[in-house]
């Protein structure tokens, strides 16, 4: 227990570090993006994604180091490093998506686009690799109606990419306002933490609490008014990490359970054929209208057609509703 509570203060500290050291570089370097929530549309330092994966890596690097030279445990440490790796390339994938705020610079857009949708799945596969090439999971899943069935190959080869690819795009189609993105994940990540713990999976616990940590130091800088934005680079890490950590436990059941709110999303986003965001529009009064009117694409249409809201507010209503599906996910799982 110790060495994973040392693991989340240790990816606190080196989060809360590196996003204080990276804004200002971000900055220089014109790696920023429009803060569209606010009156003047400041420019802000983006990709949040880099910070917090430093963070994560240093928490699981001393996690590492404790299984070596205190427990001399070294049997599933190949699995923890193919997780850091798939970690690794998906928020690469997702920080060359936030460059492409360039464009938003040059041609002085409202609302900033990254990669098209369709290159999203096809750009985010390669980082399934290294979970895949050492066959990371349990290849036997519970299936409802049916029972166990072993898919053999077909689980490393197959799911494992789906997951992943799967996992990334999902989380990266919510969020936008400041802290939303952190916020949410902390949440199912201490979830998914805590029931590993309960069910003995300590190498997914490390994983998650390592991203809470990270989360949490890098929330200080990016909770309203942010001083640096998510981007892309955080939402494709926290699908990472979560497909990561529920693949090497054993925990698919959860894992979905926990994405139900994003699967809505898509289904929500898919009414306006994917064409449509989760952002309102900003009053004169610092409060939020929802960008459809009365048509819904998105739980932040929900919420603000509930009455209008400040940046805030609506911040705080999505993390409640994580927060809610993660009771419901023990109450399920445990009475």
């Amino acid at each position: 227990m110790w060495a994973l509570i040392g693991t989340f203060l240790i990816s606190v500290f080196f989060s809360l570090l590196s996003t204080k050291i990276l804004i200002p570089f971000f900055k220089r370097n014109k790696i920023v993006a429009l803060d569209l929530q606010k009156k003047d549309t400041p420019l802000v330092a983006n990709s949040g994604g880099i910070p917090v994966f430093f963070g994560l890596f240093m928490g699981l690097m001393f996690f590492i180091g404790v299984q070596v030279f205190v427990f001399d445990a070294t049997q599933y440490l190949v699995f923890l490093f193919a997780a850091i790796l798939t970690i690794f390339l998906i928020t690469i994938i997702g920080f060359f998506d936030d460059l492409n705020v360039k464009e938003v610079l040059e041609g002085k857009k409202k609302i900033r686009t990254g990669l098209k949708q369709w290159q999203k799945p096809l750009l985010t596969l390669p980082a399934a690799i290294p979970l895949m090439v050492v066959k990371a999971g349990f290849t036997t899943l519970f299936i409802p109606f049916i029972g166990n069935v072993n898919f053999g190959l077909l689980y490393p080869l197959i799911l494992v990419p789906i997951g992943v690819v799967g996992a990334a795009n999902a989380i990266n189609l919510l969020g936008g306002f400041n802290g939303s993105e952190a916020g949410m994940g902390i949440v199912y990540c201490t979830t998914l933490g805590i029931f590993a713990l309960i069910i003995g999976e300590v190498i997914s616990a490390a994983i998650f609490f390592s991203c809470v940590g990270a989360l949490i130091g890098f929330l200080k800088y990016n909770w309203v008014p942010a001083k640096i934005l998510s981007g892309d680079s955080i939402q494709y890490l926290l699908g990472s990490v979560v497909a990561s950590g529920v693949i090497l436990g054993n925990m698919e059941k959860s894992g979905l359970f926990l994405m139900i709110p994003f699967m809505i999303e898509f289904l929500l986003k898919l009414r306006g054929r994917l064409h449509v965001h989760c952002m309102g529009k900003l009053r004169s009064d610092g409060k939020l209208d929802p960008p459809y009117g009365k048509k819904i694409y998105s739980w932040t249409h929900i919420i603000m057609n509930i009455r209008p809201m400040t940046e805030k507010q609506v911040t705080w209503m999505l993390i409640l509703m994580q927060v809610m599906f993660s009771v419901a996910f023990f109450l399920v799982f445990f009475i």
